[in-house]
């Protein structure tokens, strides 16, 4: 099995936010969850709480936004 992008999911004081999401795109992480949940061990209660840390690695690797990021400061 590949090894996927996202490790477990810490738990964090909850924020809401409104965000409306394609049906593909929910199903998309329903599934991504189920296989994370199975490689950590540690199942997914809630897909929706899988957008933060996908966001956050995101923006992480993304080596573009690291330069003008650093280009800015």
């Amino acid at each position: 099995m590949s090894k996927l992008k996202l490790g477990p999911i810490p738990d964090a004081k909850p924020v809401k936010v409104t965000l409306d999401l394609p049906a593909s795109l929910h199903r998309d992480l329903v599934a991504y969850a189920g296989v994370l949940g199975r490689q950590t061990g540690r199942p997914v209660a809630d897909p929706i709480k899988l957008i933060v840390p996908m966001l956050e690695r995101f923006i992480a690797t993304d080596r573009g936004f690291a330069k003008a990021r650093k280009e800015q400061s």
